[in-house]
């Protein structure tokens, strides 16, 4: 489908980069220099433009001043923000005023390709929801893993990388980023699609009975064995056998899973040889594995046999573009499920604040919290009323009495393009200097120690992104953007470094 794209942005070499993309994407774009001039564009073309790509920070009039008459016109064209502060204030005041979604300048293509795919598809969205909840044994594919963040895209692209091989994933990341989802996509993509994809809680198992439940036992193998038990090796054969929480494994067990990952073959309890399996073998653990090999919990050699292929699902604080995306998708389906006689929307409001809170959760919460809300809705679209719960833990948020939302330390109106540009400080304890060149003086990285000998390289490095984090306020692209690596070496330093990304200045234990 061949869209109208209006962009409005200043900068003459970012309109035509922006362009060259759309062009690419099949699209047709339209020019604007700033938002009174895309006004005047939208009075002559409002009737053939599909979506707005807006610039915040303008002359004459900027991205809040634009929001603000579209707000006034009651226009519904989703419009995209781009803005070159990542801070969570800027986008949070953006939301609230209507934005449908955001982009960090600088946009890659993907990312751009996917906002502008999720806008197109607003309309076909409303009054529309899937059939109810997936199964938890109903095939999932790549293309069901609802994503608008460049961090994802990437998981996502690994993923379907690993699926053309049968070596072992690793699947690291917060509880409820959604790692059993990318194993199932693994599967679906790979040659064992129609095979069995078996699932094993390891921490959810009593460690006296790890082993019976991954290997079997034969009938009076033990005190209360009545009869022959096939092992979850067994009931995935042939198939892929997710093993989740690997990392509470007892050491004893990783004996011999270690085995049956070298040579294909397990050992069930009171058997009296070892039986062939072909298993297709995707871990998952919430922990550092590496800490828990230094520890001596997990195994080394274990260790290095199945993280051959790593794949790393960030928290969703760490990639907050998908949050509106999540809201959508989730609100369409539980509207779905539940036979709702109406289309539910989501207000300005609401989407604001869903996006400012952290989800420690993650989607799982985000999930959790959406199908409670559509539950309890009465409305045509939710708001940030149907979500007190999180509106009180978002600082400076509140409701007022009849359920009006108020945000005591944020203005609606977008910040203005010649005041200090500068990201919020999101960190208490760091004070931004006056300038530049005050900060740097202020926080200067020292070459030499206490005793006059040049600092080791790796000390440097750790102390240079740690600054970096904190200067960044923990936007992760732009840290390694700035340092001239890419995200995923960013991501493997902080790991060999122990550094907390939510608290770079703390020292590990």
């Amino acid at each position: 489908m061949t869209a109208h794209i209006l962009v409005i942005d200043d900068d003459p070499v970012q309109r035509r980069l922006l362009k060259n993309m759309i062009e690419r994407f099949g699209h047709v774009a339209h020019m604007a220099e700033n938002g009174r001039a895309g006004l005047d564009l939208l009075d002559r073309k409002g009737g053939l433009i599909n979506v707005i790509l807006l610039d915040l920070m303008m002359p004459e009039m900027n991205g809040s001043a634009f929001l603000d008459v579209l707000a006034e016109r009651e226009n519904t064209i989703p419009v995209i923000v781009q803005t070159g502060q990542g801070g969570i204030e800027t986008v949070v005041m953006a939301m609230r005023a209507g934005a449908f979604d955001f982009v960090v300048k600088p946009v890659s293509p993907e990312r751009l390709n996917v906002a502008v795919g999720n806008a197109l598809k607003m309309d076909q969205r409303e009054g529309r929801g899937r059939g109810g909840r997936r199964g938890r044994s109903e095939a999932v594919h790549f293309d069901d893993i609802v994503s608008a963040s460049s961090e994802m895209l990437r998981v996502i692209e690994l993923g379907r990388r690993a699926a053309q091989s049968n070596i072992p994933v690793v699947l690291e990341g917060e509880s409820g980023v959604g790692k059993e989802m990318v194993a199932r996509a693994i599967q679906a993509a790979s040659e064992r699609a129609n095979k069995p994809f078996v699932t094993v809680n390891c921490g959810a198992i009593p460690h006296n009975l790890v082993e019976s439940i991954l290997f079997g036992h034969e009938k009076g193998a033990f005190t209360g064995a009545s009869e022959r038990h096939t092992g979850k090796f067994m009931e995935a054969d042939g198939g892929t056998l997710f093993l989740d929480e690997i990392g509470d494994l007892p050491l004893e067990v990783q004996v011999k899973l270690l085995r049956a990952v070298q040579q294909g073959e397990i050992e069930t309890i009171g058997a009296r040889f070892p039986q062939k399996v072909n298993v297709r073998l995707i871990s998952a653990t919430n922990r550092d594995l590496i800490t828990e090999v230094r520890e001596g919990r997990f195994r080394e050699d274990l260790y290095y046999r199945l993280n051959v292929f790593p794949i790393t699902i960030p928290a969703l604080r760490r990639r907050k573009e998908d949050i509106p995306v999540l809201v959508r998708a989730f609100v369409q389906r539980f509207a779905g499920e539940q036979k709702l006689a109406r289309p539910l929307g989501v207000s300005a409001g609401a989407m604001a604040l869903l996006t400012a809170y952290d989800w420690p959760g993650n989607i799982r919460q985000l999930e959790n919290a959406i199908f409670r809300a559509v539950v309890l809705s009465e409305g045509a679209e939710l708001t940030a009323a149907d979500f007190p719960q999180i509106a009180a833990q978002v600082p400076g948020y509140g409701l007022a009495e009849g359920g009006a939302a108020t945000w005591e330390a944020a203005s609606v109106r977008l910040p203005d393009p010649t005041a200090d540009t500068r990201l919020p400080n999101v960190y208490p304890d760091f004070r931004p200097a006056e300038s530049v060149e005050a900060a740097s003086a202020e926080n200067a990285i020292s070459s030499v120690d206490k005793g006059g000998h040049v600092r080791k390289l790796a000390d440097v490095e750790e102390e240079l992104i740690r600054f970096a984090l904190k200067f960044y306020h923990g936007q992760m692209s732009q840290v390694a953007r700035k340092l001239g690596i890419g995200r995923s070496t960013l991501y493997r330093k902080l790991k060999d470094y122990g550094i907390d990304p939510d608290d770079p200045m703390k020292e590990a234990a």
